[in-house]
């Protein structure tokens, strides 16, 4: 895949890879769901899962109206977004396969769009985040779930996030080579995610803590705790180690440590 260079038209890119490596829905087998191997906690995951999915659509309200000059930015989102809402429903149809039903009333409550963030760049850097962290979590959860439709569906899911989370890194690293002034929203966004001394997925931050409807209904944030208790006892601090160092790829400085995130800032206020 390319660099990030000022090319206009890396979405044209991102969509030729995307177009080849696609999968759908029928190719999951949900007919061959082991029923007997479907634990109560996946039930309550899964719903988390769904949650955290369809919030794809504000997401790209958003991203467009805040990108409204970058069209190239915008059309890699249409193609993110698309692959987001397909992830939420495959979790749904895997939900359905073993007798879940899921309350629309709760989907439609999420469709508010995201408010924009205090630059662009801050906005690419949350997304960054977001998919660094469901990327490493759907990625674990492929290996500790027994059913292995839904096994494979986390997989599947796992690897798209991935790709996710290297797009929004070229179109930040690009935006802030056009507009470094931004920097500063930048570190301070990632201070707020990776210095705190619990994980925060932006989706619980920004939509499921905030929306009334979502009240007492399993969210990002369950998913996040059923990760955190199976995981060792050094995931978190894994977790944002890996953020600090993909990030600091992008904003081009040595984020190894939380001291260099605030070293940075302390740079730009000078």
């Amino acid at each position: 895949m390319p660099t990030a260079t000022a090319d206009k038209s890396h979405s044209f890119d991102v969509f030729q890879h995307y177009e080849r490596l696609q999968w759908k829905v029928s190719d999951l087998g949900l007919e061959n769901v082991r029923s007997d191997l479907v634990h109560p906690v996946y039930i309550s995951l899964v719903k988390g899962v769904v949650m955290g999915e369809a919030t794809s659509l504000p997401g790209l309200h958003g991203f467009l109206s805040e990108f409204h000059d970058d069209y190239d930015c915008s059309a890699f989102v249409a193609i993110w977004a698309y692959q987001e809402l397909q992830h939420h429903y495959a979790f749904r149809a895997w939900l359905k396969a073993v007798g879940v039903h899921i309350d629309q009333d709760k989907i439609e409550a999420l469709r508010e769009p995201y408010e924009a963030g205090i630059t662009p760049s801050a906005t690419l850097t949350t997304n960054v985040i977001s998919e660094i962290i469901v990327n490493t979590v759907y990625r674990a959860m492929s290996e500790w779930v027994e059913e292995p439709v839904l096994a494979d569906l986390f997989l599947r899911a796992s690897r798209d996030e991935a790709g996710h989370a290297r797009e929004f890194l070229f179109y930040l690293k690009r935006r802030l080579e056009l507009h470094p002034h931004e920097l500063r929203s930048v570190l301070e966004r990632i201070h707020f995610y990776v210095t705190s001394p619990r994980l925060n997925h932006p989706v619980g931050v920004y939509k499921h803590q905030r929306v009334e409807e979502m009240q007492g209904h399993e969210t990002v944030d369950d998913v996040i705790d059923v990760y955190l208790q199976f995981s060792p006892p050094d995931a978190l601090e894994k977790l944002q180690a890996k953020l600090r160092r993909m990030l600091g790829t992008a904003v081009g400085r040595d984020l190894s440590r939380n001291s260099g995130i605030r070293h940075a800032m302390a740079e730009i206020v000078a």
